[in-house]
């Protein structure tokens, strides 16, 4: 399968995909995430797509909740990811050697507590882990160490000098599948994401989360967007996850006379976490 995704070759959002799909998943490599929206939407020859979705300490990527409601897309699956971020070098380079780093500004802050341990190396900023590596060895920049992940390490056939410098070891980034065509719903299927607004009137949010509590849901995720149109309005991104697919038709049976423009963006099963 070829699987779109935002980044270069050795990114985390491949080994996100080939966790999904499998180790002989090919990429096409987007430099945006509308970018990646929009080639698996047009793009005949792109099976599907992995984004990012929330980080454990990052929280939520905002603009990508906005790109999926507006996409037409599905949710087809979910994977959780560890990052883990390494420092590697060319062949035959130590620590003591290092003058710089470079790496995506957000490695390079998951990794402060390392790298203050040695301020005499420069920290530069790039567009991303993976392209680090990857220019580290196509110009043989020696005395430069870049942060990214272990496949781009593989890739790139660089040496990880310093493994798992990130601050925080429990870091993960949740990702989503999507595709142009909604799959048949599982019978293991227990997790749901779906949108919808409600009227502008006291306590309506919290008719429906009561709904959709007595249906026995879990509500993992709840995320709220203005509407630009109507202000102070809002429309809400939930993700629901349940025991078995009915529970979940149940709950929106309930809910639809109380919300407006009610939207499921997927019925799938709940991730794991690689």
């Amino acid at each position: 399968m070829k699987i779109a995704i935002q980044g270069f070759e050795g990114a985390f959002h491949q080994v996100a995909a080939q966790g999904y799909f499998g180790k002989q998943t090919t990429i096409e490599a987007c430099a945006t995430f509308a970018e990646l929206v929009r080639k698996v939407k047009q793009q005949p020859d792109v099976d599907a797509g992995i984004m990012a979705i929330e980080n454990s300490i990052a929280g939520s990527i905002l603009p990508n909740y906005s790109l999926l409601k507006n996409s037409g897309l599905h949710v087809i699956g979910e994977i959780y990811l560890q990052i883990n971020q390494h420092l590697m070098v060319l062949p035959g380079q130590t620590l003591e050697d290092i003058r710089e780093v470079h790496s995506h500004p957000m490695a390079l802050l998951q990794c402060i507590d390392f790298l203050e341990k040695h301020p005499h190396i420069k920290l530069v900023e790039t567009e991303d882990t993976a392209l680090s590596a990857r220019h580290v060895r196509q110009k043989k920049l020696k005395s430069v160490a870049a942060i990214a992940g272990k496949l781009a390490a593989e890739i790139f056939e660089l040496d990880i000098i310093a493994p798992n410098i990130q601050t925080n070891k429990n870091n993960y980034t949740r990702f989503l599948a999507l595709s142009r065509e909604a799959q048949p719903t599982a019978e293991d299927a227990n997790k749901a994401s779906v949108y919808f607004h409600t009227s502008h009137e006291r306590g309506c949010l919290a008719k429906v989360l009561t709904k959709i509590a007595d249906a026995g849901i879990n509500l993992s995720k709840l995320q709220s967007f203005p509407i630009p149109a109507k202000e102070w309005n809002y429309y809400f991104h939930a993700d629901m996850e349940f025991e078995n697919p009915d529970h979940f038709e149940k709950a929106l049976t309930k809910i639809a006379p109380l919300t407006e423009n009610l939207k499921v963006l997927g019925i799938y099963r709940k991730g794991k976490t690689h």
